[in-house]
């Protein structure tokens, strides 16, 4: 039940729309990528609506967001990006999860595993080609593939590497990663393993890298409406036509409770770093720092500043970001009243706050705008 006004809501067509483009751009299918929460969008009601729209598989970060899944009913092929595994591989069999193996102890268990329910299990091989994070290096493959020979249980459907850079200039260290990944699924072949699926190309490499998009492609971001490049990244022509036709699919909403009059000098909020320096209208938002709306985005010379939109046009915020309540100018906003929609988060109007711009007011990504958004706030879908 949702008593306050604050709520996200998320444009499944949207969402749907934006995946058959990143399919169009990369002229390949696309693995839907619903980890972290579908990027806050809500897992379970954005692995149905790519599963409609085509997506042969979907991937998420952890075997618990696997099982999430399955306990929606959800019978797609599941990837499991992530390496925790722990004691879970009797869990990955169980319900048919497909999880990254980069490590021939990971081999082993997950061949237990399959050989105690009397099953076999698919696998995807993870390389590091630069990014530094998990997946094996290069000289480690031999090890490998002789666990790989010592497990028949075990069939390896996929090879993946995870770009560290393709978003950002230079362009060769994605290129020499893009190398060394064709280099080992060469030599993967000549030991007896061809996997069937390939797959390099994040939203960066979709757009941006024609040679990174081989069997599948694995777009992230761009689903969600937004392009993983810096604004003042040297795109090209086809990149930039992407991004006009990509569509935000959620917006953030609240609406005002209170609204008072203070007179010049009143300080506002935790520290009293905002002062009003005219009489002033302050409104007060249910919506905080508790909720994903971050503390530095608060409005203080020392911090982000944000504005939201109140009546179709912008309004600073006021003071420091609370837990649960934020306070915003609206002095220039005639007639702002209780009950008034806030966009924290999307359109109103003719003006939009995009993730991007949050994202830079706070010194972070937009992925964080976005996977920060609190599971008090409820989703409405449409």
């Amino acid at each position: 039940m949702s008593i306050r006004p604050t709520v996200a809501l998320v444009d499944l067509t949207a969402i749907a729309d934006n995946f058959r483009l990143a399919v169009e751009i990369g002229g390949k299918p696309a693995i839907g990528v619903v980890k972290a929460d579908a990027y806050g969008h809500g897992a379970v009601r954005v692995a149905r609506a790519l599963v409609e729209a085509g997506a042969p598989l979907l991937a998420v970060a952890l075997v618990e967001e696997g099982l999430q899944l399955r306990e929606a009913g959800i019978e797609s092929p599941i990837l499991v990006l992530g390496a925790a595994y722990a004691n879970g591989y009797q869990l990955i069999v169980q319900h048919r999860l497909t999880p990254l193996l980069f490590r021939p102890d990971h081999v082993a268990h997950l061949a237990a595993a399959a050989r105690a329910a009397g099953t076999r299990a698919k696998a995807h091989l993870k390389l590091d080609t630069g990014m530094g994070r998990i997946g094996i290096s290069p000289t480690e493959l031999f090890p490998f593939v002789e666990a790989l020979q010592n497990a028949p249980e075990v069939e390896l459907e996929g090879l993946c590497t995870h770009f560290a850079s393709a978003d950002l200039e230079p362009r060769e260290k994605t290129e020499r990663q893009v190398h060394t990944f064709n280099t080992v699924s060469q030599e993967l072949s000549r030991a007896g393993f061809s996997p069937r699926i390939h797959h390099l190309a994040n939203s960066a490499g979709t757009l941006e890298f024609p040679f990174a998009r081989q069997d599948v492609t694995r777009p992230g971001i761009m689903i969600f409406g937004y392009l993983p490049f810096q604004r003042d990244a040297r795109l090209g022509a086809a990149t930039q036509q992407a991004a006009r036709r990509l569509r935000p699919a959620l917006s953030w909403r609240s609406a005002i409770v209170h609204v008072k009059t203070v007179a010049p000098g009143t300080p506002i909020s935790y520290g009293g770093f905002w002062v009003a320096q005219r009489t002033s209208r302050i409104a007060t938002v249910p919506v905080g720092y508790a909720d994903g709306y971050g503390r530095r985005l608060s409005g203080r010379p020392d911090l982000g500043r944000a504005d939201v939109l109140v009546r179709g046009r912008r309004v600073p915020v006021a003071g420091t970001i609370c837990m649960d309540m934020t306070m915003v100018d609206v002095t220039d906003v005639p007639g702002a009243a209780v009950d008034d929609e806030v966009v924290l988060l999307g359109e109103q109007g003719n003006e939009r706050i995009g993730a991007d711009e949050l994202a830079e007011r706070q010194g972070t990504i937009s992925y964080e705008i976005l996977c920060a958004i609190g599971k008090r706030v409820p989703r409405i879908y449409r």
